[in-house]
């Protein structure tokens, strides 16, 4: 589906679902807190009148984790990919090259949403990103645990701080409920096997191996999970795993590659 037909409503099937927000306007995307506010069962309060759980336990954590800015944007991003030509793996592009691009008006309205976009994440004091994604590396199949991209994961950083993301052109991130998902760290048969490669007690040095191999952000999707999609045009702020923080953080992929699928164009920082 081409962004200018994409509309809100094709985004986020997430009735009830509490810990995603949509906002009307960049300024509130950016101003907005972090868990404001759960679904309590009769209506909403603040999570600072909610129990917080154990840092591992993290599905049990209140809390809004995921900002989205529904946009239904004209142009034809399709035509920028093709602008920049044939590649492989991920190939960043800044303005000077999408300036240098001859595009028809529909191209030309495109490339100005995406300089717009990176203007506002610059005037953020944020360093953006615009990546056109012909592949991303791929861990091998008998991995014990896969910590590429495609896997289910949480990013994570030292202090506060959010990823923003939003897919102009091919196939959008994946999303998926902290509620419905488990660290595979978690999963017995994973943990046993990780245990033996590592040679030692579980204990505080085998949490120190999870951690420097990002085993621990990665996530199986529990049985009957219903993973969502960030949909086309749409920008996102989403929460990350850091010390301190109040949410759980915003789990998500990129989308599994299929034969035939378009380069991704997106916007991250």
């Amino acid at each position: 589906m081409h962004p200018s037909t994409f509309h809100p409503a094709d985004l986020i099937p997430l009735p009830g679902y509490a810990r995603l927000r949509t906002v009307g306007s960049f300024e509130e995307l950016a101003s907005t807190s972090f868990g404001a506010a759960v679904n309590s069962g009769t209506g909403f309060q603040p999570v600072d009148q909610v129990h917080r759980l154990e840092a591992d336990a993290t599905s049990s954590r209140p809390g809004i984790n995921a900002l989205c800015w529904p946009r239904s944007l004209a142009g034809d991003f399709g035509e920028i990919v093709t602008q920049l030509g044939a590649g492989e793996g991920v190939e960043a592009h800044d303005e000077t090259r999408l300036e240098a691009l001859a595009l028809s008006p529909a191209g030309a309205a495109a490339r100005a949403i995406l300089l717009a976009d990176l203007q506002l994440l610059r005037d953020r004091g944020l360093a953006p990103e615009l990546n056109v994604i012909h592949a991303y590396p791929r861990d091998a199949a008998d991995a014990l645990v896969t910590t590429d991209v495609h896997s289910f994961h949480a990013d994570s950083a030292p202090a506060e701080a959010a990823t923003w993301l939003c897919t102009y052109h091919g196939r959008p991130s994946d999303g998926l409920r902290n509620e419905e998902a488990r660290r595979r760290v978690d999963v017995p048969a994973t943990r046993a096997a990780l245990l033996r490669d590592y040679g030692g007690p579980d204990d505080a040095g085998f949490r120190e191996f999870l951690r420097e191999h990002h085993y621990d952000l990665h996530y199986a999707p529990e049985p009957g999970a219903q993973p969502f999609s960030f949909g086309l045009g749409h920008l996102w702020r989403i929460a990350l795993d850091w010390p301190g923080s109040a949410v759980p953080p915003c789990l998500h992929r990129a989308p599994l590659p299929l034969p035939g699928d378009p380069p991704r164009l997106l916007l991250i920082s």
